[in-house]
């Protein structure tokens, strides 16, 4: 699309950007607006973030030109950026816990009492702080501590934080990822506040549905290279997800179901934290899925299985083993896998190479003298990366300098090694781009047909009616539901989630 001077508020004309390894940005040459909401899409590694750094200051560039409003410029760090009237939101949230709103929204910028310099005008910060949340429609005490908000609220912080600049751009990277309905509900009608006052958003986000109800303009970025930008409200999403990934995807959701073998988990009347009385089962060749909304008690009910939670009551038989207790060890020995949600903190070790996350979950199969073995370490880790396609030229990368999509591809690479048979995938493709997510489709698909038994949890709607056997619906704790395929739909779903009956009951 041609741009239009009137609105140009940040312009990129042909920039690189070399890692060790990795051309991350080739040439790429893109524009930003005043007062418009453009959408970056592409798998991840495909370079949106890197390309967002850029214009943030957390890298520099290699070669070529940013304009900011029709001048050039290069900044060497993020407060450059910050006081050219750009601003960050990043998908991990970069607040204090232990500091109230006000502070937080002020920090490093404190206002100070006239005639005394160093001294902190707390009245002033306080009333500063209300007024930038009225603003944006924000119904929260400036005194309140961030570590008592949600992840929501705390998300509502860093946009006020970003507004007490006066920027000119905001940058948010997957801004809806831990989000209920009314939640993302509530941020965009933010986002559409900021966007009448001629404020530049760029948005990351692998959630297709949100494209066409919040963007303006959407640019696609494959491999590290621009390219194409089109119209959101017009745009083809098949001819986008293509361009996205350089080849036509032509089924997303790929099953092919089997009839059930063996009963693989049986839970009888479990209880723990946030949830109670559970009765489930999961055979060998079966895809069953926990549906409900976020705090409906899913993810407890999988961390008790699993033994990072205790069970309060109940008992559950997993290959025919009664088990009344569990740890993590316990579970991994008994042929039990689990994908944690939280892939950073509970499924990987950061800083450690790709090979060596890998082995971790198969130590004492891989190494039963315990002599650990350099060599056989990158032959599985090798294996893995180029089944999995981790994007990486070798296992010796650190996994923190992975993107999202590659360390879950580590986390499943992990599991697989291990050779477990019954697996719980908990929100398996958060964070992923449609490229990775179909990938990850065909692998449970495959793993359900060499007889694994998967337990999913899953927010996505689409993705739990696309390859599940069954459906337990979860409500407050309880299973509310249990919905064969053939009674599957993203209505009968959310009926259920929402108010624990069918909509025609």
């Amino acid at each position: 699309m041609p741009l239009d001077k009137t609105f140009e508020l940040v312009e990129l004309k042909n920039i690189s950007k070399q890692f060790p390894g990795v051309l991350a940005l080739n040439n790429v040459s893109m524009d930003f607006r005043k007062g418009e909401v453009h959408v970056l899409l592409g798998e991840n590694g495909a370079g949106k973030s890197t390309l967002v750094k850029i214009i943030a200051g957390v890298y520099t560039k290699d070669k070529g030109e940013m304009l900011l409003e029709g001048s050039p410029v290069d900044f060497k760090r993020i407060r450059d950026a910050q006081e050219a009237g750009i601003a960050i939101i990043h998908q991990e949230l970069n607040l204090l816990p232990e500091r109230s709103i006000a502070q937080n929204i002020f920090v490093g910028k404190e206002p100070e009492k006239k005639g005394l310099p160093g001294i902190i005008d707390k009245k002033k910060m306080i009333s500063d702080s209300a007024e930038l949340l009225q603003r944006l429609g924000v119904d929260l005490n400036p005194n309140t501590q961030v570590k008592k908000l949600s992840i929501a609220q705390q998300q509502m912080v860093e946009v006020v934080k970003a507004l007490s600049r006066n920027i000119k751009l905001l940058i948010m990277d997957e801004p809806t990822s831990s989000l209920t309905k009314k939640e993302i509900d509530k941020l965009f009608e933010i986002i559409r506040k900021l966007k009448s006052d001629g404020i530049g958003i760029i948005y990351i986000s692998h959630r297709m549905d949100e494209i066409q109800r919040i963007g303006d303009r959407v640019s696609i970025m494959r491999d590290g290279e621009y390219i194409d930008t089109v119209d959101a409200k017009t745009m083809n999403m098949d001819e986008v997800i293509t361009k996205m990934v350089g080849r036509k995807i032509e089924q997303l959701y790929s099953r092919r179901y089997n009839a059930p073998g063996k009963l693989v988990l049986q839970t009888n009347g479990l209880c723990g934290l946030r949830f109670r009385n559970v009765s489930i089962s999961v055979h060998a060749g079966e895809v069953v899925a926990l549906s409900g909304l976020i705090g409906a008690g899913r993810s407890e009910l999988a961390k008790a299985l699993f033994g990072y939670d205790p069970i309060e009551a109940g008992s559950y038989t997993l290959f025919g083993e009664k088990v009344t207790r569990a740890t993590p060890k316990e579970s991994t020995r008994r042929g039990m896998a689990f994908l944690p949600e939280d892939r950073k903190a509970e499924g990987l070790i950061l800083q450690m190479p790709i090979k060596n996350n890998i082995v971790s979950a198969s130590l004492k199969k891989v190494f039963p003298n315990f002599l650990l073995n350099n060599a056989k370490e990158t032959r599985i880790g090798e294996h893995y990366r180029r089944e999995m396609r981790i994007a990486t030229p070798n296992v010796d990368k650190i996994v923190q300098e992975l993107s999202g999509g590659n360390q879950q591809k580590v986390v499943i690479s992990k599991w697989l090694a291990s050779e477990s048979k019954f697996i719980i995938f908990d929100e398996p493709t958060r964070g992923i781009d449609i490229g990775a997510k179909a990938e990850i489709y065909q692998l449970i698909d495959r793993l359900a047909g060499e007889g694994s038994a998967i337990l999913m949890i899953s927010s996505e709607l689409g993705e739990v009616v696309g390859i599940s056997d069954r459906v337990y619906v979860m409500r407050e704790g309880e299973v509310v539901a249990e919905l064969k395929r053939d009674k599957l739909s993203q209505e009968e779903l959310v009926s259920w989630a929402v108010r624990g009956a069918a909509k025609n009951d």
